[in-house]
C-alpha cells in the first residue's frame, strides 16, 4: 500500500524512524575506530539516512532529520564545539546536495560525493574561525580526498536503498 503526501501520521512516523536510524548511525560510527592520522576523518553512516530522506521524503523532511540528527549526536557525543563544526559541515552539505538532487544533472553517488567534500569544507571554515588561523587549510587536501571517497560509499549505498525503498515512500508524489 503506498504512502500519500497528506497522511501526516505516517510522514512523522517516518520521520522518527529515519531520525532514530540517523542516530544510531552516527552512534555505530564513534564506535568504528578510524583512526589514520589525520583529525576529522569519519565515515559519515548518519548521512546516508539524509541522503535516502532527500530522494524519498524531499527537501523539507530530510533538512528535518538532518538537523535533528546532528544536535542529538552532539548532545550526547560531543559538546558544543563537535555540534558546531558538525552544524556547519552538515548545512553546507545539505545545502549542496539538495541543489544539486533537485537539478537532475547528478546521479545520488554524485550528490553524495559533493556532499561529502562540502561538510568538509564547512568544517573547516569553522575550524580556520575557531582557531583564528589559516593554517587548518592544509588539511584540504587529504579531506577532499577521504570526502569524496566516503561520498561515493554513502552514494552507491544510498542509491540501492532509495531504488528499493521508493516503490514503498511515495511521499514525495
Amino acid at each position: 500500500m503506498p504512502l500519500y503526501k497528506n497522511d501526516r501520521t505516517v510522514r512523522i512516523v517516518l520521520y522518527g524512524m529515519m531520525i532514530a536510524l540517523a542516530f544510531v548511525f552516527s552512534y555505530l560510527e564513534h564506535l568504528i575506530p578510524l583512526n589514520i592520522g589525520i583529525p576529522g576523518i569519519k565515515l559519515g553512516l548518519g548521512n546516508l539516512v539524509v541522503l535516502i530522506a532527500l530522494y524519498t521524503l524531499g527537501t523539507g523532511g530530510a533538512f528535518v532529520i538532518a538537523v535533528v540528527r546532528i544536535v542529538l549526536t552532539g548532545l550526547t557525543f560531543g559538546g558544543l564545539f563537535s555540534m558546531l563544526y558538525s552544524l556547519a559541515g552538515g548545512l553546507l552539505s545539505f545545502v549542496v546536495m539538495a541543489l544539486l538532487s533537485r537539478s537532475g544533472r547528478l546521479h545520488i553517488a554524485g550528490v553524495s560525493i559533493c556532499g561529502g567534500v562540502m561538510h568538509n569544507i564547512g568544517q573547516l571554515a569553522v575550524a580556520m574561525l575557531v582557531l583564528e588561523t589559516v593554517n587548518v587549510w592544509f588539511y584540504l587536501p587529504v579531506l577532499l580526498i577521504s570526502g569524496a571517497v566516503t561520498g561515493v560509499v554513502i552514494g552507491i549505498v544510498g542509491g540501492l536503498l532509495v531504488e528499493r525503498l521508493d516503490k514503498y515512500l511515495r511521499l514525495r508524489r
